[in-house]
């Protein structure tokens, strides 16, 4: 995951930022390092990324500005907030101004590589995966253009929402489906509403898929859900 792919890291704590830079190289990736918002707006400008990590706290222009500014010239560019603080509102916030995830400090480095290539797999590569829209899933047949989930001669038509959050889990078979992502993907919106909506859909397609055995969709503590086929 890490070949090729080029960070843009804003955080104007020295120690911090230069700790970050080494270990996200040390992981194969290439670390730019900006000492502040300004600074890291003007190499966004000149240079080509494939993510900015930006703290949110930082001199001359603070990481929700630079994130504003950065989705003028690019809408789609992976956004990562890093935070000392913890408050819903700077998370909306963040949300609001683009984000596609954040960290709160103090966070551990596998915890912070963990989000990064969570990110990237959502973004980065996946052209021929995103246009994929039939699956097989143990004994059941998928249509996602139909919305339609079959069993031999069985075929039960899904709703628009079982549908949608279906194929995001088959598209991320065997990994972490994040609740954030998969919320902002269907519902637009990541709200506590949402969520719950989100679980009652999830209990459906476990209803729907039930005549299986080998079909598990799992509730990872505190990230979201995995889609597992066990052999």
């Amino acid at each position: 995951m890490a070949k090729n792919i080029k960070i843009l890291l804003a955080e104007d704590d020295v120690n911090l930022g230069n700790l970050l830079s080494d270990y996200l190289k040390a992981k194969g990736f290439h670390a730019v390092l900006a000492a502040n918002g300004e600074e890291a707006f003007n190499l966004f400008a000149k240079g080509s990324y494939d993510l900015c990590l930006l703290d949110v706290m930082m001199p001359v222009k603070d990481g929700f500005t630079v994130a504003k500014e950065i989705r003028k010239i690019n809408d789609s560019i992976p956004i990562i907030f890093l935070t000392a603080k913890s408050m819903k509102e700077d998370t909306l916030q963040g949300f609001q101004v683009g984000a596609d995830d954040y960290i709160t400090k103090p966070f551990s480095m596998e915890e912070l590589l963990a989000r990064i290539n969570a990110v990237l797999r959502r973004t980065v590569g996946e052209e021929k995966q995103e246009e994929q829209t039939e699956f097989k899933l143990g004994k059941y047949t998928f249509d996602y253009t139909k919305r339609q989930l079959s069993l031999g001669d069985e075929l039960q038509k899904l709703t628009s929402k079982e549908n949608d959050l279906l194929r995001l889990l088959c598209l991320n078979q065997g990994k972490v489906l994040e609740r954030t992502y998969a919320l902002k993907a269907i519902w637009e919106d990541d709200n506590y509403f949402n969520a719950r909506s989100m679980d009652v859909y999830i209990a459906k397609l476990r209803k729907h898929l039930k005549d299986d055995e080998a079909i598990e969709i799992m509730n990872v503590h505190g990230r979201g859900f995995r889609f597992v086929i066990h052999n």
